[in-house]
């Protein structure tokens, strides 16, 4: 049987909070399935943002995330009126050239 979909584990985990005392949740770790190979695809989108690489990889791995959800619950009313918008957005994005900080060297 052929696998369909790229499995990741994500982890995220709480390292600082803005106030003095408070707790910090221990690391929340999970699994997750995408048509996609969202590390390449993480590296590509950094170079087509002009944004810091960490935000940029926010953006691509979170939007990642979001979008399977998304498209797995298609039906979902809740999902309906951002799926114009969603589309919008991705086709904008892959339509973008690589940034100029990201171009190679002459």
């Amino acid at each position: 049987m052929a696998l369909r979909q790229h499995r990741y584990r994500v982890t995220v985990e709480h390292l600082e909070s803005p106030q003095e005392g408070a707790t910090l949740h221990p690391p929340l770790a999970f699994e997750a399935a995408n048509h996609d190979e969202i590390l390449g695809l993480a590296e590509r989108v950094r170079g087509r943002l002009e944004l810091p690489a960490e935000e940029a990889t926010a953006l691509a791995i979170g939007m990642k995330l979001f979008g399977e959800v998304m498209l797995a619950h298609r039906d979902d009313p809740l999902f309906a009126e951002l799926r114009p918008a969603w589309r919008a957005f991705i086709g904008s994005l892959k339509a973008r050239k690589p940034a100029a900080s990201a171009a190679p060297a002459e």
